[in-house]
């Protein structure tokens, strides 16, 4: 890193990472002019011009909406068929099956389709594989089984893609098939009536952030308009239905940029509405005391949703928020929040395990570039959770594996940012050492026979090794800008939430609290620490630190009551009994060495 580039001189933190300027020269001088040129609060306005927001596009970042951000949906390819295909079975009121993805995107890709439907009485009945003993995507028995109860049309969401057999097999039992996914292309397109992917080579929308949700929505919006030349006049409120767009735009992780942004911003206004039964039943059980935001989405309200897909029913989650009954809703999601407290306990049972085997490998000199770890008695419904905690907990791309009776494994992996995962096991496939798999950039899933592991260890290293070394070298904490615990206000949270919402592809505002005083380091809640600071001028400020048990961050802090040292981290809202209060999340601390290091 450039002299000069090190934030508070920080080199080495707690973390082992080197502390850097987010913002080059010419951003700091678009800050200024951002500040200067619209009132807005500097802080802000260097969040604002560190992630590509000029000086002329500030006024409409800081209030996105649908209309000016949308995309016209018949830029992407094969829409039209799409969008005519299902207007017609709007008119000709044919039952439709929805075929859907166990996951959150996929519920609510599967409940916006139905709600829509609904809306004119058109039968349709949502199908969700089980994770299990299906898998992913459509297979041909389901397929044939949906069309002999009735289907002529049939929509995949959020999969179909890569389901060539199975449609070939809808086909030949004489239903339609629209495909409208986001996920990669892993061979040739299916021959279905229409797939709508603007991940498919020959699509030159440029929507390739969207979710499945997203997709489904821009169908909709174009179908609306069709139905509209047609001369139909009772239309649904589109953007009342946007609460579903925006938990699956959160829950999927995709970029936070272009149209998605402005799907959260107002999916979110619609969310707090609790107008979705299903939304509302969750948030009341989860004892959501505050307006919904990103948070809750991603990581209250998207894990109940799913654990009907790892452990149980995987069609609760659709059901749940395609429901318009309060009493069917709220009965939903107490099978759901039950489902989510066993799959914790047996993510943390499970999560021991992979850390001793993850630590085993890292003591190998640097470890290995993609960290594997496999058992015969992990629930597969749980490996990609496990694999995000050992991507989190290794600092590198990382595969959890639960082998079969029959030696046949069921995985998941997580990357980090810069390493493209999807095509690593796209790769692997090809190279006959994968059953199948699939994914993106950020995750993929495999399936994979107990004696190809050896040799797909193998196949990771030699592949990713050099790529994922030069990130792990490369890495740094990136500071937005520094505040003192007398900034740490509502005024500063509440217009640092209008650059939001933060997520992937918008990073969360990184802030560092310079030269404050550990006053005191609790141990709270499951592997949390409650952190006491104050500031040299006698300011306090409460912090939290998550998950940090037997970390080398955590312990830093445990250790460190008395001590002044430098503090990373977000800052945003608690709510407890009712009251509002500003937190600090830290995320990363160093020692403060000097007063007089440069801010």
């Amino acid at each position: 890193m450039p002299e000069g580039r090190h934030f508070l001189d920080v080199r080495k933190s707690a973390r082992g990472l080197a502390w850097e300027h987010r913002l080059d020269p010419r951003q700091e001088n678009i800050a200024l002019a951002i500040a200067q040129t619209h009132g807005v609060a500097d802080i802000v306005s260097r969040v604002l011009a560190a992630r590509g927001v000029g000086l002329d596009e500030t006024p409409r970042f800081l209030d996105p909406t649908i209309r000016e951000l949308m995309p016209d949906p018949a830029s992407l390819t094969d829409m039209d068929k799409a969008a005519e295909r299902i207007a017609d079975a709007v008119e000709r009121r044919e039952p439709v099956a929805i075929f859907g993805d166990y996951d959150v995107d996929g519920a609510c890709s599967s409940a916006l389709m139905k709600r829509y439907l609904d809306h004119f009485g058109v039968h349709s009945e949502i199908y969700i594989p089980d994770r299990i003993f299906e898998g992913y995507g459509p297979n041909p028995d389901a397929m044939r089984e949906l069309i002999s109860r009735g289907a002529n049309l049939i929509v995949t969401v959020d999969c179909g893609t890569n389901s060539v057999a199975s449609i070939d097999a809808a086909n030949e039992a004489g239903a339609s098939v629209v495909v409208l996914d986001h996920h990669q292309v892993g061979g040739p397109l299916p021959a279905a009536h229409a797939v709508v992917n603007p991940n498919r080579e020959d699509d030159l929308s440029g929507q390739g952030h969207l979710c499945a949700a997203g997709v489904v929505f821009l169908t909709l919006v174009r179908v609306t308009s069709i139905l509209r030349s047609r001369g139909r006049a009772d239309l649904p409120d589109l953007l009342a239905m946007l609460d579903l767009v925006a938990l699956a735009t959160v829950c999927d992780v995709v970029p936070l940029i272009g149209i998605n942004r402005a799907f959260v911003v107002k999916g979110l206004v619609a969310a707090r509405r609790l107008g979705n039964p299903g939304i509302a039943a969750l948030a009341k059980i989860a004892r959501i005391g505050e307006p919904i935001n990103v948070f809750h989405f991603g990581f209250i309200i998207g894990p109940r949703i799913n654990a009907g897909g790892r452990i149980g029913d995987a069609a609760l989650g659709s059901k749940l928020l395609a429901c318009d009954d309060p009493v069917e809703a709220g009965t939903i999601a107490e099978t759901l929040d039950r489902l989510n407290q066993e799959r914790q306990a047996m993510e943390a049972a499970m999560l021991l395990d992979a850390k001793e085997q993850a630590d085993a490998e890292l003591v190998r000199g640097d470890g290995p570039a993609v960290l594997v770890a496999v058992s015969d008695n992990w629930h597969p419904g749980i490996v990609g959770l496990l694999a995000s905690r050992l991507k989190d907990h290794a600092r590198r791309p990382a595969f959890a594996i639960s082998f079969n009776a029959n030696g046949v494994g069921t995985g998941s992996g997580r990357s980090v940012s810069g390493f493209d995962l999807g095509r690593l096991v796209r790769d692997a496939v090809e190279a006959g050492l994968l059953v199948k798999g699939g994914g993106h950039a950020m995750a993929a899933g495999i399936t994979v026979r107990r004696e190809n592991l050896g040799a797909l260890r193998t196949f990771f290293e030699e592949r990713a090794a050099e790529q994922v070394k030069n990130l792990r070298d490369g890495e740094t904490l990136k500071i937005d800008a520094a505040l003192s615990a007398e900034g740490a206000r509502f005024e500063l949270v509440d217009a640092l939430e209008t650059a939001g919402p933060f997520g992937a592809g918008h990073s969360q505002p990184v802030l560092v609290l310079p030269r404050h005083r550990i006053l005191d380091a609790r141990a709270v809640g499951n592997g949390h620490l409650r952190v006491d600071l104050a500031s040299e001028m006698g300011g306090r400020i409460q912090a939290m630190a998550f998950r940090v048990a037997d970390s080398d961050l955590g312990n830093f802090l445990a250790t460190g009551r008395g001590q002044t040292v430098h503090v990373a981290g977000s800052i945003g809202s608690n709510y407890w009994n009712g009251a509002r209060s500003v937190q600090f999340r830290i995320i990363d601390a160093a020692r403060a060495e000097s007063a007089s290091k440069r801010i």
